[in-house]
């Protein structure tokens, strides 16, 4: 196993290849993102428990109600980002005229699988980093930050959650080897 950076390696055997890409962030930052989850969680409580001590009547539990469904929906959120930061994994494999990308969370995930003589414009995507969007697609508070894409039957796949750009370029190349390979053992059976 070839480790191309801390949270990057590549695995070549038996006719394939593999990257899996940690989505792991520094212990700072992992303190920081479970301490808020945390207080999220307790502020959720806190607020339930304040709901029970009104009145039926009072309008204050309408408003409190409103804002524990919306308090719900980013306790989700954020939890899945956790997960995703504490166990996660994003896991490539080029096999058998096949490119399969998948999101691992304990193992477990929807894989996609795209027929490789289908694939076509792999390369890096162009970003605007002073972009909102960017910026938030990049926190480590967030699921996303992809940096690598391919077409696929005219639809755009993006994927490499988390990559800087060294790691990016690093890994196109492996992807790009591997395409190159596996076209040219399909072609020839």
């Amino acid at each position: 196993m070839e480790q191309l950076s801390e949270r990057v390696s590549v695995d070549r055997r038996d006719g394939r290849v593999s990257v899996v890409i940690s989505a792991r962030i520094s212990k700072p930052r992992e303190a920081l993102l479970v301490s808020w989850f945390g207080a999220w969680i307790a502020i959720g409580i806190y607020v339930m428990y304040a709901r029970t001590t009104l009145e039926s009547g009072d309008p204050l539990r309408q408003y409190l109600l409103a804002f524990l469904a919306f308090w719900l929906f980013f306790a989700l959120r954020v939890g899945k980002a956790v997960l995703w930061r504490l166990k996660g994994f994003e896991l490539w494999r080029v096999k058998d005229g096949t490119l399969t990308i998948k999101d691992s969370l304990f193992g477990y995930g929807k894989a996609n699988t795209y027929f490789v003589e289908n694939i076509s414009a792999m390369g890096l995507l162009n970003i605007d980093r002073s972009s909102l969007k960017y910026q938030l697609s990049d926190s480590f508070w967030t699921i996303g930050g992809e940096r690598l894409g391919f077409e696929n039957a005219g639809r755009k796949v993006i994927f490499g959650k988390g990559l800087n750009d060294d790691e990016a370029r690093r890994v196109l190349r492996v992807l790009q080897d591997a395409l190159k390979r596996s076209r040219k053992e399909v072609a020839a059976q």
